[in-house]
């Protein structure tokens, strides 16, 4: 099956068994969905749920954010993990956001990756999922499968991103994001996975893998 025939046999199968994709993390705008998406590194989304409404509660702008200390944010965020680097960064692009873009969230991915502690996946989240511009974050689950499903070589998520972007049209990219994550947590996990029984590599699964039952890490 050629690349093409996966990725239009993958769309399909991902739109009969998520039609709908709430976004994961809870925000109410821009700035809420960027800090957000900072906290994730590295962490659930489930936990990142519970943590961020007391952040939130505290300061849920940039100008009330820079009020706040870093040890006073670093407090708030440390069940998410790394909380001394994402709350330095926090703060830090709070204040940028004050200083050079009039309080609001820059909608261009140079700004944003100008920003502490955001890379090119959050930024693509944030141009996604706050602006409504098309882009293909590729994270950990994405990652995994694109390379289980041989749409890439799994080299790099650098790698894989363009991969993606080649094989699926750009209207699709924001949802098909969203759904393949799903499908990753819930039928296509990292580790026990038994590829025989998985509605996509079962079908389009890479052959070197099919030869085991089951994939152990």
């Amino acid at each position: 099956m050629t690349k093409q025939a996966k990725a239009a046999f993958i769309s399909d199968k991902l739109e009969e068994l998520f039609p709908a994709v709430p976004i994961p993390l809870e925000h109410k705008d821009p700035y809420t969905l960027l800090i957000a998406v900072l906290l994730s590194a590295q962490c659930t989304d489930q936990r990142v749920n519970l943590v961020s409404p007391h952040l939130f509660a505290r300061a849920s702008t940039p100008a009330a954010m820079t009020m706040l200390s870093v040890d006073e944010i670093r407090s708030i965020i440390r069940p998410c993990g790394l909380s001394p680097q994402k709350s330095k960064a926090i703060l830090a692009l709070s204040h940028i956001l004050m200083e050079q873009h009039n309080g609001e969230v820059p909608a261009s991915f140079e700004a944003l990756e100008a920003l502490p502690g955001v890379g090119h996946k959050t930024a693509s989240v944030v141009m996604s999922q706050a602006f409504d511009v098309p882009a293909f974050p590729v994270d950990t689950h994405i990652h995994r499968l694109a390379f289980r499903w041989g749409l890439s070589s799994g080299k790099n998520v650098v790698q894989t991103e363009k991969d993606l972007k080649r094989l699926f049209p750009r209207n699709q990219w924001q949802k098909l994001h969203l759904q393949i994550i799903y499908f990753g947590r819930e039928y296509c996990p990292a580790r026990s996975h038994d590829l025989h029984r998985c509605p996509i590599c079962s079908v389009v699964g890479r052959k070197s893998l099919l030869k085991k039952d089951v994939i152990a890490s």
